[in-house]
């Protein structure tokens, strides 16, 4: 397969489906499809993933140094970001990702996101 690439930057909340319910939140690794703008979608493969657990901002001063590498390595509470390529039943490949910072005060869960159509 050839080298994809990004061919539209969409930064919008999807809705994501589990065969089986992730066993932790805040890390439910790669769900079985999404729903975006009316559309369903089901992932047939996850091409790849990456995680990015820097905190920013003034997050990245309230933590001592040697926890704060640690935190970068595995994540901490709220704190980054999961991503996964992957491959749709319909045959687009999308960059999708899990930001696990709380939606707000009654909403303590993160929030799935479309990042990018690729070709």
């Amino acid at each position: 397969m050839a080298e994809l690439r990004p061919h539209k930057f969409i930064g919008e909340p999807i809705e994501v489906s589990f065969n089986t319910p992730p066993a932790v939140q805040k890390k439910p690794g790669p769900p079985q499809g999404f729903k975006w703008r009316d559309e369903t979608f089901s992932i047939i493969e996850v091409l790849s993933e990456w995680h990015d657990y820097q905190r920013r901002g003034r997050m990245a001063r309230n933590m001592r140094s040697e926890h704060a590498e640690r935190a970068s390595r595995f994540g901490s509470w709220g704190v980054g970001r999961d991503y996964y390529r992957v491959r749709t039943d319909s045959g687009k490949f999308f960059d999708i990702y899990y930001d696990r910072a709380p939606r707000n005060v009654n909403q303590r869960k993160g929030q799935w996101y479309l990042d990018r159509e690729l070709v």
